[in-house]
């Protein structure tokens, strides 16, 4: 299984229309060779530079029969999950200082989820104990512009 985007490869960096400083609107992805025994897919993006690894995105029970999630959108019938900014939702790259890495992780499981949308990350992960067949990961790197000048 992969999980691959036309904005960016991987460990390169993300443009910034899909970061706080842009549109902070998801970017366009794409899932291959999901296998064939999954019953849904979930989705997490996390700062890994960040000490608290900064949840961006939750996603989960999404058709595993998807192959793609446009720009700014979210798979029919998935659902999104509260990430680390109390959202429901994307929220973009956004670190404080330096450049960082920034890990979209793609998870085939053997059954559907059944939580809701006030879910957060532990209570997902809880869920897919005992269910993961597969994983894929996509790093991507942001580093916030900066100001030079001095007024």
């Amino acid at each position: 299984m992969r999980i691959i985007s036309s904005e960016f490869n991987n460990y390169e960096f993300i443009p910034s229309k899909f970061t706080c400083d842009g549109d902070n609107i998801n970017p366009a992805i794409e899932f291959l060779d999901v296998p064939e025994t999954a019953k849904s897919l979930v989705l997490m993006m996390e700062d890994l530079d960040d000490k608290t690894k900064t949840l961006h995105w939750l996603v989960w029970n999404i058709d595993p029969k998807t192959v793609k999630i446009s720009k700014n959108s979210v798979p029919f019938r998935a659902i999104q999950g509260r990430n680390s900014y109390d959202k429901i939702g994307y929220s973009g790259p956004c670190p404080a200082s330096g450049t960082h890495l920034y890990k979209l992780s793609l998870y085939a499981l053997s059954t559907v989820i059944s939580l809701t949308d006030v879910a957060e990350k532990a209570d997902v992960e809880r869920e897919m104990e005992g269910y993961k067949i597969e994983k894929a990961e996509l790093v991507g790197c942001y580093e916030r512009a900066r100001s030079d000048s001095y007024t």
